[in-house]
């Protein structure tokens, strides 16, 4: 996500979790009941909760990246959808995964799924993988970073995410707003984060558009606007809610 405006705070975020300082956690979160999520720009996203902290795609600012502040901040797990560079970048400390697989760290059980990240069957940009774990007595769901489609086997691993973070600004790699539309109902998620689009002017060698037609695209589902970090708590609800971070 690439807001021109939300720099600086970002910035501010970044350095006091690369200074090692902690964001505020909620009690709830800390005893295993809810994560708080923090934008630290594009999809990388901080995720507090249940004992852990897990950091997805840390990014070069590089591509649709550039100008943001890279997110060099510590976390127990670092899920990245690919090693490309602004998805996939070894620019924070922690244990770094990559690789489809079954994975037990910081007290989690990490399931990656291996999936083509364009829509020519990796031809192009390789393959992505998918990232399903249990944190703070949610389930989550990374797609952060693929174009491809689900199979009915991905479906089967992915279940029926609490969360789904989900890449929608089209281009060459990321699903546009109607695919992740698409994705999103097909998982029946019930809170959604939209990453990988612009929310300003895209920087010239990005080939992403802004998060409006997956809005759209999203019939019936509640939107929040919200800022740079929210507090996910359960239980839910059966509602879809889509939240917009800033």
């Amino acid at each position: 996500m690439v807001d021109p405006t939300a720099t600086g705070l970002r910035l501010g975020l970044g350095l006091a979790l690369a200074a090692g300082l902690t964001l505020p956690v909620p009690a709830l979160a800390q005893k295993g009941g809810g994560v708080t999520i923090t934008n630290l720009g594009h999809s990388a996203l901080l995720i507090q909760g249940g004992g852990a902290r897990v950091l997805l795609n840390p990014f070069q600012a590089v591509g649709c990246a550039a100008g943001l502040a890279e997110p060099r901040v510590s976390a127990d797990v670092i899920l990245a959808s690919s090693l490309l560079k602004d998805e996939g970048a070894r620019v924070a400390s922690g244990k770094f995964l990559f690789k489809p697989g079954s994975y037990r760290l910081a007290g989690l059980q990490i399931e990656g799924i291996a999936a083509p990240h364009d829509r020519v069957g990796g031809r192009r940009f390789g393959s992505a993988t998918l990232w399903r774990w249990r944190q703070g007595g949610l389930d989550i769901a990374h797609l952060g970073g693929t174009a491809g489609s689900l199979s009915p086997a991905d479906r089967v691993l992915l279940g029926r995410p609490d969360v789904l973070i989900i890449g929608v600004g089209g281009g060459g790699k990321v699903y546009t707003g109607q695919e992740a539309a698409e994705v999103a109902r097909d998982l029946q998620a019930r809170r959604v984060i939209p990453v990988q689009y612009n929310s300003g002017k895209p920087p010239a060698s990005c080939d992403q558009g802004s998060v409006e037609p997956f809005l759209k695209a999203m019939v019936g589902a509640t939107v929040r606007r919200t800022g740079p970090t929210i507090s996910v708590v359960p239980p839910l609800g059966e509602g879809v809610v889509v939240e917009v971070m800033r």
